[in-house]
């Protein structure tokens, strides 16, 4: 649909789903909002998406909320009160999720790339925990935003409101790699065939695994993870993925090329 302002494509096993609001920097609003859970919800239920491309048209990839339509209305009626779904979606997806970022990410914006499991920019992308700056707090974003970045990063970069270019967003945990632009489509293609290589059921449990909190030693882990271990080298996607290796050849789920 022309209107529409978030794209989803399916092609050979990649959902790419697509931000196309340039008019207003790819802003939360509530359309896009809608379109974006909705996009998400498709991708995750299924069977035959692996892997999530999270991408966007125009310069920017995702200015954060919709200012316009936060101006004026109560906490109650708030666009931001939508936006958990959203980055719990991100976090929480089976399938893995590739942010796709060929400009910049502001506020919100950045909260749904920290959300993504890879996160690739071109050099020219800059970020910023803008929220300071307007009054506000960056408390819905700092759920996914925290896990990723180093502490003393955090602290600056939350309290100032300070851009910060996409070199230093990989140094603070906050992008995997950030390349030419000539080279981003290239490199989110290294990523997602090396992601579509993973078993299905295997990548979801192991995105599970990395958002549980740790036991205080690893003793008191062991034995629920070797339940877990088990559990999986007996089943039929572990025995496919042992047969496959001693047969020398690419599991059943392997896209094919």
């Amino acid at each position: 649909m022309a209107d529409e302002l978030v794209h989803y494509d399916v092609v050979g096993g990649t959902a790419t789903i697509t931000l196309d609001s340039p008019h207003n920097r790819n802003a939360l609003s509530a359309q896009l909002r809608r379109e974006l859970s909705s996009a998400l919800a498709a991708a995750a239920a299924d069977d035959a998406v692996r892997v999530i491309v999270l991408t966007h048209t125009g310069p920017v990839f995702c200015a954060g909320m919709d200012l316009k339509e936060a101006r004026g209305a109560g906490a109650g009626d708030q666009g931001v009160n939508e936006f958990p779904k959203i980055l719990d979606q991100l976090w929480t997806s089976p399938k893995p999720v590739v942010a796709r970022l060929a400009g910049p990410a502001r506020a919100g914006g950045i909260g749904m790339v920290a959300a993504c499991d890879i996160a690739v920019a071109v050099p020219e992308a800059t970020f910023a925990f803008s929220e300071v700056r307007i009054g506000v707090v960056p408390a819905i974003i700092s759920l996914t935003v925290l896990p990723r970045l180093n502490p003393r990063a955090a602290h600056e970069l939350f309290l100032t409101g300070d851009t910060f270019d996409a070199h230093r967003a990989v140094e603070i945990g906050l992008l995997n790699s950030a390349v030419p632009a000539a080279e981003l489509d290239g490199e989110i293609a290294r990523y997602v065939k090396a992601l579509a290589a993973g078993g299905p059921k295997a990548l979801a449990e192991t995105k599970a695994l990395l958002s549980r909190p740790r036991p205080a030693t690893p003793s008191e882990g062991f034995e629920e993870m070797l339940g877990l271990s088990a559990k999986f080298f007996a089943s039929e996607e572990g025995q496919e993925g042992i047969l496959a290796f001693a047969q020398k050849r690419k599991p059943s789920w392997v896209p094919q090329d």
